[in-house]
């Protein structure tokens, strides 16, 4: 039997149970889905072709042969923010409710990419399209948050990889996505949603008077089936004699051909602006492209002197992976405009040249040997002390029960960017407590199974639903599966010898913003909720 069809025999077999009892027992090797990777088929690509694999036989961009496929970054990272920083880049994303926030990630030829560090540790609330600059030899992120209060925020560092500071309140409640720049006479300026600007104090740590209106987005064809027009995410680079501002419009979610990115430039940085006669320069255009949804665009020049732009977009079918990091490149053109010419992205492109390559990702398996939050975990809504509740010691994850579910225990979550992936770990709970697996959306959506000392538990749709007796006790291996959608549990309680099917399948196609709001992403991750601590080791995770 073939890779493929073993892996759908597997997922028709659960699909045929309707009850709560434990499955049939397996072995190891019969229960486990195979790790030899199986191609992935954009449209267009007859017989498919397959991404490189990296740690975790996760897809990387990198094919290793002078091309790369996207994703620049698999799953959710969303609204990217690049900066060049001599032969170093950097780059952020919009992290929402996921605290630590803002990881940043470094490359030295835009291709291959490592974490650094979370930059933003306080939760001041969702954190929309962030701004990563560098002016004067400081560094700065300048945020958008709906919280308390709802505003935009200034972090800022004298090295990039910390400390950063604590944030301070900006203001600007009205608006969102600040993009920075600096005009020809050295003002600092903030470029907000609608085409509104406001002036910086020189240090960038304060505006100056009351935004103002200085551009009118251009406008699509009405007949165009977009989300909403909601002009947002401007971003400023100078080029030649020319300022140019790129915007989003749209909307960025709903149909698959509402997001796109639109161009103006300006001689001043005090205008007038003057709209890119090709507009827009970037949309899906239908449903059949393998990238919906894209937009939210930023120019960056690469190590060789070209250059290129990052964007983010929906893989086709895949809304529950967020929306991902989109790498383009860049012609500027005799007009003294410019075009991405990497058409719909489902075909491998021609690697930046220059530059020094490097890893690229993380591994999501977690030995427990140090506390990897941040970078690496995430709490989803984390109180101020939140933090306080995990600990590592002796490869094990000590977390200390919060809630009653997971919907309010903050549980701890990783981005993770393949369509198919297994995820499994030991777990051990004090008396009283209950703990598991999710795959979690946000506190109303999420899926996963969970256990006393009696009882399992399952969640479905973000509810809590039966409860069928739990033979192992307060100790058990747990493994979870997402077969591109078809989710599906097993237990063992012999470290892994053999595996019981856990006799309740889920299908989550429909667990995203589309359905439920939020611009988020359904993460794998762990619980601990009731009475006491939960304690984690051995967690492997694996991309299929």
């Amino acid at each position: 039997m073939t890779d493929i069809s073993r892996r759908n025999a597997l997922s028709l077999a659960l699909m045929g149970g309707a009850g709560l009892a434990a499955g049939p027992v397996l072995t190891s090797a019969d229960a486990a889905v195979p790790s030899t990777p199986v191609a992935c088929i954009p449209p267009g690509k007859p017989g498919g072709l397959q991404w490189a694999r990296g740690l975790d036989n996760q897809r990387k961009p990198d094919l290793g042969d002078g091309r790369f496929l996207n994703p620049l970054f698999s799953g959710d990272h969303p609204d990217p923010t690049i900066l060049k920083d001599g032969k170093d880049y950097y780059i952020t994303f919009s992290t929402f409710d996921s605290y630590p926030g803002l990881v940043i990630w470094h490359s030295q030829d835009m291709l291959n990419w490592t974490p650094v560090t979370a930059a933003l540790t306080k939760n001041l609330g969702s954190v929309w399209a962030p701004e990563l600059i560098k002016h004067n030899g400081r560094y700065f992120i300048y945020l958008p948050v709906k919280g308390t209060p709802t505003g935009t925020y200034v972090i800022w560092a004298d090295k990039i990889e910390g400390p950063w500071s604590e944030p301070k309140y900006l203001g600007l409640p009205n608006y969102i996505d600040p993009g920075h720049a600096v005009g020809e006479d050295g003002s600092r300026w903030l470029f907000l949603s609608g085409g509104s600007r406001i002036r910086l104090t020189d240090d960038g740590l304060s505006t100056v008077g009351e935004p103002e209106k200085v551009y009118n987005p251009w406008r699509y064809p009405s007949d165009w089936i977009v989300e909403s027009f909601s002009p947002e995410g401007p971003t400023i680079t100078r080029h030649g004699d020319y300022y140019y501002m790129i915007t989003a419009v749209g909307g960025t979610a709903g149909p698959p051909t509402g997001h796109m990115v639109i161009a103006a430039r300006s001689k001043s940085i005090h205008g007038p602006w003057e709209d890119c006669p090709h507009n827009p320069i970037v949309r899906t255009l239908s449903n059949d492209e393998y990238w919906w949804s894209r937009g939210h665009a930023s120019l960056v020049e690469g190590p060789a002197g070209d250059w290129w732009s990052v964007y983010h977009g929906y893989e086709n079918g895949f809304w529950t992976l967020g929306r991902q990091t989109l790498l383009d490149p860049i012609e500027w053109t005799a007009d003294g405009w410019f075009r991405m010419t990497g058409g719909d992205l489902s075909q491998p492109l021609p690697s930046p040249k220059g530059g020094k390559k490097g890893p690229h990702g993380m591994a999501l398996s977690d030995d427990f040997k140090t506390l990897q939050i941040g970078t690496k975990w995430n709490f989803f809504k984390p109180s101020p002390t939140e933090g306080s509740r995990a600990s590592v010691a002796n490869g094990t994850l000590s977390l200390v029960a919060s809630g009653t579910a997971p919907k309010d225990s903050s549980p701890l979550l990783l981005v993770a960017g393949d369509t198919a992936y297994q995820f499994e770990c030991d777990i051990e709970i004090d008396a009283g407590g209950v703990a598991g697996m999710v795959l979690f959306y946000d506190e109303r959506l999420y899926c996963g199974v969970g256990f006393d000392e009696k009882r399992f538990v399952t969640h479905q749709y973000g509810i809590e639903r039966g409860r069928p007796a739990n033979p192992h006790g307060r100790k058990m291996r747990m493994r979870t599966t997402n077969d591109r959608h078809i989710v599906y549990y097993d237990f063992s309680g012999d470290g892994g010898k053999t595996w019981t099917r856990f006799d309740r399948g889920m299908e989550v196609s429909g667990y995203h913003h589309n359905v439920r709001g939020g611009f988020l992403m359904l993460r794998p991750g762990l619980y601990s909720a009731g009475a006491g601590t939960a304690k984690f080791s051995n967690f492997t995770f694996k991309a299929l």
